[in-house]
């Protein structure tokens, strides 16, 4: 019986061959660097985190987390976990639910290459969109609770806490499109794919009108967050490995595009009765959001959805070249590979609903 997503991600298990780490050397780390740590340490890798092979830290009074850059060769400006760390640090001062930061490691000689520490939240993750194990009275809660999340996020003042520096504000979509148009065309073991092709050349054509900058996360789905043990309320903000200074819609779109995602693929609702299991409808979704960010609607949104679609199938293409060339982190990471031009696909069919 094939494991189910949830089943494949969550939980721990021995550090999988070459992702091993120098206890002594990380003890020696945590003690310069981690205030209140006190040994003796164990390690294990948790089975998520396909990008940045992710550790559960225990030590007799107090479990972290570490996120590494994964070992081998990377492409240029790939897994930035020192980026992780900075916002992180910066939105917390903010009072935006993340881990607090306790340090990022730039010494290859520690444990291979760049690390970062942070505390571990303890909650409850959903990896289903359809939230199975919320009651149907309290499901529309905890959606809730997600927009939430996402205009707060779009609401801190990144200039603030000290994130101005963060990105570039402005021109976020042409930025973007560029960005995983040349990863997409770099990584030749990987191939190239029609539909990819077609939206290379459409999307910066195509741009809508008009220009916003926040804080992005880039990858917010249900299961990038913590959840409160019982309550309907976002604990953590997992994940930035993506994030940067740019268009809140974009941002916004991805999360929403969970209304259009398989769930097979990553956690979406397409197929779902959303009446049924007391979910509110992407229309409604969207006017939430709105609402608590101060918009009348959101136009162009066929666009924004191609665009994501298509960014997503970027970074699918991505873990398709890491598992080509055995770099891949996460035991899954084939499956995704394989899910890639399904994701070509989809991007290609919100492209042809905006003409």
């Amino acid at each position: 019986m094939a494991e189910t997503i949830a089943e494949a991600n969550t939980g721990t298990t021995p550090v999988r061959e070459g992702y091993e780490v120098d206890l002594g050397r990380l003890t020696a780390w945590m003690e310069a660097n981690v205030e209140g740590f006190a040994g003796p340490l164990t390690i294990e890798q948790f089975k998520g985190g396909q990008s940045n092979p992710t550790y559960k830290l225990t030590t007799p009074g107090a479990k972290y987390v570490l996120r590494r850059k994964p070992p081998g060769e990377l492409l240029k400006g790939a897994h930035a976990v020192e980026r992780e760390a900075k916002v992180m640090t910066g939105l917390g001062k903010a009072g935006f639910p993340v881990p607090k930061v306790y340090g990022i490691c730039t010494d290859d000689d520690v444990i291979g290459t760049w690390f970062f520490v942070m505390d571990m939240v303890e909650g409850r993750i959903f990896w289903d969109a359809t939230f199975p194990e919320v009651s149907r009275e309290e499901r529309p809660a905890y959606f809730d609770a997600m927009n939430k999340v996402m205009a707060d996020l779009h609401k801190v003042d990144y200039e603030a806490v000290g994130l101005g520096d963060y990105g570039k504000p402005g021109n976020y979509f042409a930025r973007q499109i560029g960005r995983w148009s040349k990863q997409y065309l770099a990584d030749e073991e990987a191939g190239r794919y029609e539909d990819m092709d077609r939206l290379v050349a459409w999307l910066p054509e195509n741009i809508p009108a008009g220009d916003e900058t926040t804080v992005v996360h880039g990858d917010m789905r249900c299961d990038n967050m913590i959840f409160h043990p019982t309550e309907p309320r976002v604990l953590a903000v997992l994940d930035w490995e993506l994030s940067t200074l740019g268009h809140p819609l974009a941002d916004f779109a991805y999360h929403a595009m969970m209304y259009h995602m398989p769930p097979d693929i990553v956690a979406g609702l397409e197929g779902a009765d959303l009446r049924a299991l007391n979910i509110p409808s992407e229309d409604e979704y969207v006017a939430a959001y709105c609402e608590r960010m101060g918009r009348e609607s959101i136009p162009n949104w066929n666009f924004y959805i191609a665009f994501q679609f298509f960014r997503l199938a970027a970074i699918f293409h991505g873990i398709k070249g890491r598992v080509i060339r055995g770099t891949a982190a996460n035991a899954q990471a084939r499956e995704r590979a394989e899910a890639f031009p399904r994701l070509a696909r989809l991007a290609a069919e919100a492209m042809e609903r905006c003409s």
